[in-house]
């Protein structure tokens, strides 16, 4: 078949024999046990251990962050807009699994989970009292907008197109050009084997930066259930009560995790993303309406301001910066890219059939605008009660403090924070349940359904990280967080980078745009030639070119290139050459793809 006419190529229409990657896995098991034991048995050391090599790292390699999330904006929005907008993550005639509302869900819940509510009220609140350095004076009107600028760039559009490039480039990879659903897989238009030394070590990154970034989120979301039970005993919370709540919950989602992904998370996601837009619609409800209303426009334009401004924010602006950076900026940014991984991969799975451009606009708008919601009313009515001199917001309280304070003073606060605490339970089983499946089956070699004990275990040494996080940071249990995270992923930052080259070098060979490429010559030469010898009356007709004389040696197209045939030759189970025949779809030595029922369907989640 020629390239150009190549309909894309699902995961499970070719043979692959999945089954447990024991390099993978095995390095993976062995560092991670050593870890876990290394910061329970010590955590003032791992404390000590990672707070001078985060210094060094911020330091030498914090303009990375920086410079990576700005570029990831501008390679989204430039795909989606290119005459690569119109590929299908998924074969031509394919269509979008799930409705519009479930697949925001979805996808809101995997990238977002408990970070609205804990950092919601707090971070706003947090930039109010005490604004980045060199930009305005505290508690001012200024600084109220500065203050949802600062929150709303670190939740807005950067993380959302770094999770649309992984997103994308798996579904793209898994659902258009049938390779195994692993990070390796990505990098095959640049690697000559993703199965090599290379190839393993970006996948053993990837289940590390993983962990790592989703034990932050389950550490965080522990730390405000925490503070929520707390404010139910009236007891002040404490580590053991951390640890019961962190046991507890990770028996509920490893029971979710080994029943199957497809039979609860979409329920839990629905549900989820409804209990949240009630929350936020009930605040906005019964806090300072009408200064909210005014708040929204204003802020969101302060952001889409200033957002030039705190991208160029880095050493050069002196220690000051530095140390905003570290304790703010630099860890989302690192906290976005250790979750690119999982979060990429589960958006991927949700996403089969629809466009480049319709899922990259998605992805990136629609949360950042459910986002920016989110973070004005919360911050808003924070700051508003900060403003009001009522206890609580004077910027002594923990993040887990804040949003309880303010939960105390809008009607029905018992019931408002039960409902809460619910909602983060919920954040948490799905998140966790999610990222070990994940994890699983980037550990058997992109088995879209791995082993379920493999799964459990994924997800119990994920909970030992979170253990180890909380202890570190002692007191301060968020400090121990956002250290371990920033340092894991700045080896997994370079992934990226080389992600963004890969995946154009990916869609340049694409079967659409081979067709484009021949359109644009074919049209632009035919018309010209019609114009030179027929004046206005000519019309365009397709016809046998003279040898040598047809559009693909005039558009520089090479139809028998490796380049753009290897990646649909058909292959056995052991990677021998199999034959088959594009318009039968049959295979030559008669094998026949397994069915799948709705509910196990690889691209289900």
């Amino acid at each position: 078949m020629h390239p150009g006419l190549v309909p894309g190529i699902s995961i499970e229409e070719l043979r692959y024999k999945f089954g447990l990657d024991k390099l993978v896995f095995g390095v993976n098991a062995v560092l991670i046990i050593a870890f876990v034991i290394w910061g329970v048995t010590s955590p003032d050391t791992v404390a000590s251990f990672s707070s001078a090599a985060l210094e060094w790292g911020l330091h030498n390699f914090g303009w990375l962050f920086n410079v990576i999330l700005i570029v990831c904006v501008i390679v989204m929005i430039a795909i989606a807009f290119s005459q690569y907008g119109t590929i299908k993550l998924g074969k031509d005639d394919e269509t979008p699994e799930y409705s519009l509302f479930s697949w925001v869900a979805m996808m809101f819940a995997a990238g977002i989970g408990v970070g609205i509510f804990f950092f919601g009220p707090s971070e706003p609140l947090a930039f109010y009292h005490s604004p980045p350095p060199l930009t305005v004076e505290p508690d001012t009107e200024q600084a109220l907008h500065q203050a949802l600028a600062q929150s709303n760039y670190h939740w807005g559009f950067s993380p959302w197109a770094l999770y649309a490039l992984v997103g994308g480039a798996l579904a793209y990879s898994s659902y258009r050009r049938g390779r195994t659903t692993l990070m390796s897989s990505l990098f095959a238009p640049v690697l000559k084997r993703t199965d090599g030394p290379i190839g393993r070590i970006i996948d053993i990154l990837a289940i590390v930066a993983t962990l790592f970034g989703t034990a932050a989120s389950l550490g965080i979301a522990t730390l405000q259930i925490g503070e929520g039970i707390s404010t139910f005993s009236g007891r002040t919370p404490s580590m053991p009560l951390l640890m019961g709540i962190i046991l507890v919950l990770t028996v509920g989602f490893i029971t979710s995790a080994v029943s199957g992904v497809s039979k609860g998370i979409r329920i839990l996601s629905n549900t989820n993303i409804t209990l949240t837009l009630l929350a936020i619609l009930f605040v906005f409800l019964t806090g300072p309406t009408l200064f909210l209303t005014n708040l929204l426009p204003s802020g969101t334009l302060s952001y889409l301001d200033k957002f030039l401004d705190m991208s160029s924010r880095s050493l050069s602006w002196g220690p000051e910066t530095l140390d905003f950076q570290a304790a703010w900026t630099a860890f989302y940014w690192a906290w976005w890219i250790a979750w690119a991984p999982f979060v990429g991969m589960f958006i991927a799975r949700i996403s089969r059939g629809r466009t480049i451009r319709e899922f990259t606009l998605v992805t990136i708008i629609v949360p950042t605008a459910l986002l920016i919601l989110a973070f004005t009313v919360f911050g808003g009515t924070a700051i508003t009660f900060a403003r009001d001199g009522l206890p609580g917001f004077d910027g002594s309280a923990s993040p887990q403090q804040v949003l309880f304070s303010m939960i105390d003073q809008l009607p029905f606060s018992g019931v408002t924070a039960a409902l809460v605490v619910v909602i983060l339970s919920i954040f948490f089983i799905t998140s966790a349940d999610s990222a070990s499946v994940v994890m699983g089956t980037m550990a058997s070699k992109g088995d879209p359904e791995p082993n379920k004990l493999l799964v459990a275990f994924w997800g119990v040494l994920m909970m030992g990280i979170a253990v180890v996080m909380l202890l570190t940071g002692g007191e301060t249990a968020l400090s121990g967080l956002q250290s371990l995270t920033i340092l894991t992923a700045m080896p997994f930052s370079l992934v990226i980078v080389a992600l963004m080259v890969s995946f154009i070098k990916d869609l340049t060979t694409d079967p659409v745009a081979i067709r484009t490429t021949y359109a644009d010559t074919a049209v632009r030469d035919a018309v010209v030639r019609g114009l030179e010898e027929y004046g206005d009356d000519f019309e365009i007709a397709v016809e046998r070119a003279p040898e040598g004389a047809g559009v693909g040696i005039v558009a520089g197209v090479d139809s028998t290139s490796e380049d753009l045939t290897e990646w649909y030759r058909r292959t056995d189970e052991h990677g021998d050459p199999v034959g088959y025949d594009y318009e039968t779809g049959q295979w030559e030595d008669g094998w026949e793809p397994p069915t799948h029922s709705p509910d196990d369907a690889p691209g289900k989640a």
